[in-house]
């Protein structure tokens, strides 16, 4: 499938959503803007029906299908976004649907699909990742004839997906110099590229990955896609092993620049767009607007991001914040032998400890058997430039103190 072919389509998918998909806003980012220099502008998707543009996608392609394919029902594996946009196709379109999601799916999610599907919809959970569930869900297909509906790899849901590009285009008086995508099958990089280059070529393309799923990145550099052997699966809307065969040569052909994005650095921007902007991202939705300040931007130049979803558990705040914290540099987190003797932990509050660090963790278990006890200490700076003077603080404490360095297996299983 050509890039061509894809932007035409894209152009039909425009006109069958027309009173489907909402219209969605493109909004100034104050923020943003003054943080770059650049005149920065967020397409809020997540005010789209069931809070993701993936509904563009799903229902585009189910709404094509003849009355024999309707007759038989459709299923799809999804991180959560695309089964509610499938969800809510099926429930309007009148077919029999069946979502398959991986266990690592948000509650949320999970509950929007099935408000949204009604009783048009089967939601089953299995598995710890998106590819499991999508496996699931061909051996359904297999077994009942229904069809399957791609979150990403095929063409009719790239040509949905990618009438976001024109929307946007319909919305800014002029073409914008950057368009910021995020990226995760790479089925939305892939329509909006596609028509962009079509009709805008000069507009610059920047896909952005996390960096714990970076799956295009390796496609591209192996020539082709391939499974990543580790998946970090907080940004659970992007994090997928393998991008699609049909979405690689899309990508490929349309030259997008990528991006990877730390996930603590989205969680950092998923908050100062909770707090100071006011719009609930879900890590996915954050990954466009979190590349900015890695970004070589024109002073001037018009920017958007495409903030893709905001399907985000309350419940994972706690995580948002802790690793918006250890990326900042403001939280870490140490093993400390302390003798067991009485004050010893006041020498280290006194010693070690300056007057703007807080413990937010202290976990000790005593031994009465042994000179020492191992304590898991977590320590929350004012600032990031507090942390050189409390190691040589540390270093030079009696006590035998070990960072725990965020990322090593000791990090994942303590913290």
């Amino acid at each position: 499938m050509s890039t061509d072919r894809i932007a035409s389509a894209v152009a039909g998918a425009a006109a069958r959503l027309v009173g489907v998909a909402h219209t969605t806003p493109l909004q100034r980012s104050a923020r943003l803007s003054a943080a770059t220099g650049a005149q920065v502008w967020l397409k809020r998707e997540d005010l789209q029906v069931g809070r993701s543009y993936k509904l563009r996608g799903a229902y585009h392609l189910l709404a094509g299908l003849g009355p024999e394919e309707r007759a038989a029902g459709a299923v799809c594996a999804s991180a959560g976004n695309h089964g509610q946009g499938v969800a809510y196709a099926c429930a309007r379109l009148g077919i029999r649907g069946r979502v398959h999601v991986p266990s690592t799916t948000p509650r949320q999610k999970r509950e929007r699909i099935a408000a949204l599907g009604g009783g048009a919809v089967e939601l089953v959970v299995g598995g710890d990742t998106y590819d499991e569930a999508a496996a699931a869900a061909a051996r359904h297909a297999e077994a009942t004839g229904a069809t399957v509906v791609p979150a990403f790899d095929d063409p009719r849901t790239i040509a949905g997906q990618g009438t976001v590009a024109v929307e946007v285009l319909d919305q800014l008086a002029a073409p914008p110099d950057v368009v910021v995508v995020p990226v995760g099958g790479g089925g939305l990089l892939a329509g909006v590229g596609s028509w962009l280059a079509a009709r805008h070529p000069h507009v610059r393309l920047v896909g952005v990955e996390p960096a714990g799923a970076a799956s295009m990145a390796a496609a591209l550099a192996a020539g082709g896609p391939v499974a990543l052997q580790a998946l970090d699966t907080f940004v659970d809307g992007a994090a997928v092993r393998r991008v699609g065969d049909v979405t690689f040569p899309l990508v490929r052909d349309v030259g997008a620049e990528l991006v990877a994005v730390d996930e603590g650095r989205v969680c950092t921007e998923m908050l100062d767009l909770y707090q100071v902007d006011g719009i609930i991202a879900e890590p996915a939705g954050a990954l466009a607007a979190a590349a900015l300040d890695g970004l070589d931007l024109d002073p001037g130049s018009t920017v958007v991001c495409l903030l893709s979803g905001g399907n985000n558990d309350v419940s994972r705040y706690a995580e948002v914040v802790e690793r918006s914290l250890v990326h900042r540099g403001l939280k870490h987190y140490f093993l400390v032998e302390f003798p067991q003797e009485p004050g010893a932990l006041r020498r280290f509050l006194d010693e070690v400890l300056g007057p703007d660090d807080d413990i937010v963790l202290f976990e000790y278990v005593k031994r009465d058997n042994r000179e020492t006890g191992a304590a898991l200490v977590g320590i929350e700076l004012a600032a990031r430039e507090g942390y050189e003077p409390l190691w040589k603080r540390m270093e030079a404490s009696p006590l035998r103190i070990q960072l725990v360095a965020p990322g090593t297996a000791a990090y994942r299983f303590l913290v």
